[in-house]
C-alpha cells in the first residue's frame, strides 16, 4: 500500500485595506523610514481598524477565499487548526469562531499558541491527522491582529508588526508530493527576552498593569536576533542535509517575515540566492503566525508542481520549526 502523505492543495489569504506606512508612523513615534528600512526592511504594514472586527474575521476571510478557490464545500472539512496569539477572547478558541463564521459545521477546531512558529507547528500537527488516514480535509489558519498588542509609543517594536491571515487546505495523497520532513523545537529560557508581561494567570489584568503598558509585546531585540538567526539557519541547513537537497534544487525558502537581516542571514547559511527566497516583509511587516501562509498566498502563481520548499520560522518562547515539502500543483 502506498504511503499517505499530507499535501497542500490550496491557499487563501487576507490583509486589511488600511496601510500604515513608515511616513505616517514617523508622525506617531520618533522614527523614520530610513531607520526602519535599515534595521528590519519594513516599508508598510496593514492594520485592521474596523470597529467590532477581530482576528477571527481575518481568519474567516482567508478561509472563505480558500474554500472558493479549491471548490470545497464547508461541510466536507474535518478539522480546522488556528495558529494565533491574538485570540478574539480568552475562550472559546478563535478556531471555533472561524469555523462558525465559515460554516464548517462538521469540523472540530482549536487554537495553537506558538507565536511566530504557530503556523509551522499547526501544519505539522495537521499533517499527522491526515497521515492517520481518518481525516481527509484539514484547514490550517495563521492569523494575528498584532496591532492590538503593539505599543505605538515604543519606537523599537511598533514598526515591526501588522495584521493579516493566511489559510491552507491539507489533503491526503499517494503521489510524490506533500510534506516529507520537519524539525520542531522550543527553549523556555527565551521567555525572558520576548513575551507579554501581563494579561495571563501569572499577572492578571489590573488598572496597574494597563497603566504600566504591560499588555503589549515586550522584546529585547539583540538576544532575540542572535538566537533567531542561529535557529532558523541551523534547522534549515539540517533539513536540507538529511533530505539530500542541494541549494540549486531548492525552489523556494519560505521564511518567517520578522526581519530582513534574519532572512538574508538564513539564506546565506543555506547557500541559496535571494531569488529563491519568498519575501513580502516590506508590504506587511511581521504578522506573526500569518507570515508564512501570506508568503505562499503572494507567491502562489509562481509555484509549480514538484517544487522543493522549505518553510521555517522562529518565535517567542523560544519556538522554532521547519518543514520540507514538495508543492502539489501549478499555481497558475
Amino acid at each position: 500500500m502506498s504511503k499517505i502523505r499530507a499535501t497542500i492543495t490550496g491557499i487563501g489569504g487576507f490583509v486589511p485595506d488600511c496601510i500604515l506606512d513608515n511616513e505616517e508612523l514617523s508622525h506617531m513615534v520618533d522614527t523614520s523610514d530610513e531607520w526602519i528600512m535599515q534595521r528590519v526592511g519594513i516599508k508598510e504594514r496593514r492594520i485592521l481598524k474596523e470597529k467590532g472586527k477581530a482576528t477571527s474575521d481575518m481568519g474567516a476571510m482567508a478561509v472563505k477565499e480558500l474554500l472558493e478557490k479549491t471548490n470545497t464545500r464547508p461541510e466536507k472539512v474535518d478539522l480546522l487548526i488556528c495558529a494565533t496569539i491574538t485570540a478574539d477572547v480568552p475562550y472559546p478558541a478563535t478556531g471555533n469562531i472561524i469555523s462558525y463564521k465559515t460554516g464548517l459545521r462538521n469540523a472540530f477546531s482549536y487554537d495553537v499558541s506558538a507565536a511566530c512558529s504557530g503556523f509551522i507547528f499547526s501544519l505539522e500537527t495537521a499533517r499527522r491527522f491526515i497521515e492517520s488516514g481518518k481525516y481527509k480535509k484539514v484547514i490550517v489558519v495563521g492569523a494575528d491582529m498584532m496591532s492590538t498588542i503593539t505599543d505605538y509609543t515604543d519606537r523599537k517594536t511598533c514598526p515591526l508588526f501588522g495584521d493579516g491571515a493566511g489559510a491552507v487546505l491539507l489533503e491526503p495523497t499517494t503521489e510524490d508530493v506533500g510534506i516529507f520532513d520537519s524539525i520542531m523545537g522550543v527553549d523556555g529560557e527565551g521567555f525572558q527576552f520576548l513575551h507579554c508581561k501581563a494579561g495571563g494567570s501569572l499577572k492578571p489584568p489590573t488598572h496597574e498593569t494597563v497603566n504600566a503598558r504591560e499588555h503589549f509585546v515586550y522584546q529585547e531585540g539583540q538576544p532575540v536576533f542572535k538566537v533567531a538567526v542561529s535557529k532558523m539557519a541551523d534547522i534549515s541547513v539540517e533539513i536540507m542535509k538529511r533530505n539530500n537537497i542541494q541549494p540549486e534544487e531548492l525552489a523556494w525558502l519560505v521564511p518567517h517575515q520578522a526581519n530582513m537581516r534574519i532572512i538574508e542571514a538564513t539564506a546565506r547559511r543555506m547557500g541559496i540566492r535571494k531569488e529563491q527566497v519568498m519575501i513580502n516583509i516590506h508590504n506587511y511587516g511581521n504578522t506573526t503566525a500569518a507570515t508564512v501562509p501570506l508568503c505562499l498566498w503572494d507567491y502562489e502563481k509562481k509555484l509549480k508542481k514538484g517544487d522543493n520548499l522549505i518553510l521555517t520560522a522562529f518565535g517567542a518562547g523560544y519556538t522554532w520549526g521547519t518543514i520540507y515539502l514538495k508543492w502539489a500543483y501549478n499555481g497558475n
